[in-house]
Formats: C-alpha cells, sequence, structure tokens
C-alpha cells in the first residue's frame, strides 16, 4: 500500500492523516468533531489503513479476527480429543 493512496482512500471517507517525517508516525483523525476517540496513530501505513477501516466499520475487522480465532480454537479442542477415543 502505498502512503498516497491511503491518503486519498482516506479522505475519501472523511479522514484527515498525517505523516509524521519525524518519528515516522501516521496520524489520523475523523473530520466530524474534537473527540478523541475519533483519532489514532499507527506506525505503518498497512497499520494506519486497518485503523482506519476498524473506526469506519465499527470493528468489522476485529469481530471477523476474533470469530477466526474462536472456530480455530474450537477445531484444535475437538482434533486433540478425538486422539483419545
Amino acid at each position: 500500500m502505498l502512503w498516497t493512496e491511503i491518503r486519498s482512500w482516506a479522505k475519501q471517507l472523511g479522514y484527515e492523516t498525517i505523516k509524521d517525517k519525524e518519528d515516522g508516525n501516521y496520524y489520523w483523525a475523523k473530520l466530524d468533531g474534537n473527540n478523541p476517540d475519533n483519532s489514532g496513530v499507527a506506525p505503518s501505513v498497512s497499520k494506519l489503513a486497518k485503523a482506519i477501516y476498524n473506526h469506519y466499520t465499527d470493528n468489522k475487522w476485529l469481530d471477523y479476527q476474533k470469530e477466526f480465532q474462536d472456530n480455530k480454537d474450537k477445531e484444535q479442542i475437538q482434533f486433540s480429543t478425538s486422539d483419545y477415543k
């Protein structure tokens, strides 16, 4: 992912992004007020994109990851218990 692509995509969704060249972090904020919950810092472009996507979709990606991990854990438990039958 390129910084310019993410910046353009974020702007379309109503977010402002800033790249700090001194510390290498990427800052983002939703342009709907001064709520500190609507902003964040990411150490890379990919994490910036993920943070904005999670905020925009109300943590859809995090929910998917949790569901995937829960299913994976269940499969491992079933597999390990079937070895003893």
